[in-house]
């Protein structure tokens, strides 16, 4: 290997030698040309002895010059040999008019460790890094269950997508509950160069319900356990991923590592950074048998055709009944096992650097994994605690979670240079529908966003839903209280109605939620609320007729004004939001609009309420009030709106018209 590295540097010093030598032979010959400050001419005729300028001296000058340019010429021609000989034993070189890989020091913004060697002895020989085909796919396998992993899984997506560089598949292992949800999500993300796969765990879960298993992650803890036997037996090599990481780095950095196994490494762990597995945390504390500190499997390197091989199935089954005998239950989930199959068999293990897994539990030494920010990876949020854990960087780590937690996953919709993308339907109707705006149209932002489908996830927050059998239910689309079912009273099912819900606002940041309409006058008449907009727009919920409110116990019914847009409760079937009205501004104007053109009845609810909270302007509004263009295409799409309806409902339409001309 030494002499290797001796080869590459006398071949580099060649190089270098080569592009030097023409330009110091260019110097030398200008400085040659120069006669006590001004230029002597090396023409034929000037070389002639009859020149008036020619002496002796000059002529043995000139003499003593081209001896030393063909000496020049000369050495070029060696070090020319010697460079040709220099490529034809460089390894790893590539002949043809261009390369389908690159290195991983390239273009990451993130390997000034890797450029400096510095692995944790894990280095490759000479800084040279392992490539990854420029447009060859990595696969990447979670384990996914429930709400609160759907909505983890989403982040680590996140921050996967912001720095990868290659095409992605997802095999995501997950329960009924999180397929609904991430399926939805990622079908109206249109992500390019991204696949994802569903695998049933809960079909799995026979597979690992004889371990008992005293870890928060219950039975879904085990199931990575069982991934050879899970995923497609033609797929030869996945990283698999814990729902709480957070990635700093371009994924393709880490499935690079893959091509420095060797003999029956099959596992790339990174070693457990806490005491855990040394079994001095308290008195009598016994862990499951470890190789010293043992390793974390947050970030595991499975290569599965290996593993099959060497039949993983009933290795870690043998291991795990007989550790049970004793240990009676696993504390760590799948770790424990892992780890127990690494004791008797160390030779399965390649340690992955310590920075490809900075894991974030109490009593850590996660803080010898990094020296600088440019050190880190991958962050592993690896305590119950999550962003409440006790570490001395952790609001640096805090603040690169919540980056990706609030992060815009639009903008990731971005195609891979090179690296074409499969037919998407619903992506080439989009790209259709773009394509024919006109892209010099001043309101060109607000035309495009009519088109655009944005990200659904489902059931953020837990949710059991069961279906009313009378088709009653509801479904809530905004932070309201309702009327406990009104619904019924006011026969919605097989009426055109539209429940008016009457809003308040409080300017205070914190308030005590009233618990009556008789509570909520008390505050309205002291000062504490008032009717929603009154201070800035009072035309907007007017027509609720608050007075009347006070003191209704029955529904009441309501007429339609201009510009009126309250908080209503109606049928599924009903007309949808017209889509050009994005950002602020006449979303909810243009809706009831078209309610009442289509005959709904407004009906205010006399025992139900909304309370509007304090918040930030939004970026849209600051527009508004900032942007003069801004406002013109408002107008301007309120104008083709009326239009619209002028054209669908003809003669009946022409209130709407009247009205905005007067209001």
């Amino acid at each position: 290997m030494l002499g290797i590295c001796r080869g590459r540097r006398k071949f580099l010093a060649v190089s270098l030698t080569l592009l030097c030598i023409p330009a110091v032979t260019w110097l030398y010959l200008f400085a040659g040309s120069y006669e006590d400050g001004k230029p002597v001419s090396l023409s034929p005729l000037e070389s002639q002895p009859h020149s008036p300028r020619y002496t002796a001296s000059s002529q043995r000058e000139r003499e003593s010059l081209e001896v030393r340019v063909r000496e020049v010429e000369e050495e070029n021609r060696a070090l020319r040999r010697q460079l040709s000989l220099a490529q034809g034993r460089a390894p790893g070189h590539r002949r043809g008019n261009h390369s389908k890989t690159y290195s991983m020091e390239e273009g990451t913004g993130d390997s000034e460790n890797l450029r400096a060697g510095i692995v944790a002895g894990n280095s490759s020989e000479c800084g040279q890094q392992p490539v990854v085909e420029k447009c060859e796919t990595i696969h990447v396998a979670i384990v996914c269950a429930g709400y609160n992993a759907s909505r983890d899984v989403v982040t680590l997506v996140k921050s996967v997508l912001f720095h990868r560089r290659n095409p992605l598949h997802f095999h995501l292992i997950a329960d009924s509950i999180a397929e609904q949800i991430l399926a939805t999500l990622f079908q109206t993300w249109m992500v390019p160069a991204v696949r994802v796969d569903f695998y049933n765990a809960d079909e799995l879960k026979s597979e690992v319900s004889w371990i008992p298993n005293k870890h928060y992650s219950g039975i879904y803890g085990l199931m990575k356990l069982v991934l050879t036997k899970t995923l497609p037996a033609n797929l030869e090599r996945v990283i698999v991923l814990d729902t709480d990481i957070t990635f700093a780095t371009d994924i393709a950095e880490l499935w690079a590592v893959f091509h420095k196994f060797k003999g029956q490494q099959v596992l790339g762990l990174v070693e457990n950074q806490s005491d855990w597995y040394l079994g001095n945390l308290w008195k009598n504390h016994r862990p499951w048998p470890a190789l010293g500190r043992g390793y974390n499997t947050g970030v595991i390197l499975l290569l599965l055709d290996k593993l099959r091989k060497m039949k993983w199935e009933q290795m870690w089954r043998l291991t795990a009944e007989r550790e049970l005998m004793g240990m009676l239950s696993t504390s760590l989930a799948d770790q424990d096992i892992f780890n127990a199959v690494i004791k008797q068999n160390p030779f399965l293990v390649y340690q992955l650097p310590c920075f490809w897994n900075v894991q974030l539990s109490d009593h850590t030494r996660s803080e010898q994994c990094y020296r600088d920010v440019s050190d880190l990876k991958v962050i592993h949020w690896n305590s119950p605690k999550k962003l409440r854990v006790k570490n001395k960087h952790v609001e640096f780590f805090r603040n690169l979670y919540l980056t990706f937690l609030e992060y815009d996953g639009n903008l990731l919709r971005r195609e891979l240079f090179g690296c074409p993308s499969e037919a998407d339907v619903n992506s080439e109707n989009l790209q259709k529908q773009l394509s024919e705006l006109d892209e010099d149209d001043l309101c060109y932002e607000f035309r495009r966003e009519r088109f655009t489908v944005h990200r659904t996830h489902l059931y953020f927050l837990h949710y059991e839903y069961e279906s009313a059998s009378d088709n009653t239910d509801v479904t809530l689309v905004a932070q309201l209280s309702m009327d406990r079912k009104s619904v019924i009273q006011l026969d919605l099912a097989n009426t055109k109605k539209a429940m008016i819900i009457p809003a308040f606002e409080t300017l205070r940041y914190r308030l005590s939620f009233p618990k009556s309409k008789a509570e909520l006058l008390s505050m309205l008449d002291m000062g504490t609320l008032f009717t929603f907009r009154y201070h800035v727009w009072t035309k907007g919920h007017a027509p609720t007729n608050f007075a009347k409110w006070r003191t209704a116990t029955t529904p009441y019914r309501v007429e339609w004004e201009a510009d009126f847009e309250p908080y209503v409760v109606v049928r599924r079937d009903c007309p949808e939001y017209d889509r050009r009205f994005v950002g602020f501004g006449w979303n909810k104007v243009a809706h009831i609009m078209e309610l009442d053109a289509q005959e709904y009845e407004f009906t205010v609810l006399p025992n139900a309420y909304m309370i509007h909270m304090p918040h930030a302007p939004s970026f849209d509004i600051t527009k508004f009030r900032s942007n003069k263009q801004y406002r013109i295409c408002l107008k301007t799409l309120k104008e083709e709106f009326q239009q619209d309806m002028s054209r669908r409902y003809g003669f009946a339409a022409l209130k709407y018209l009247t009205a905005e001309n007067n209001s």
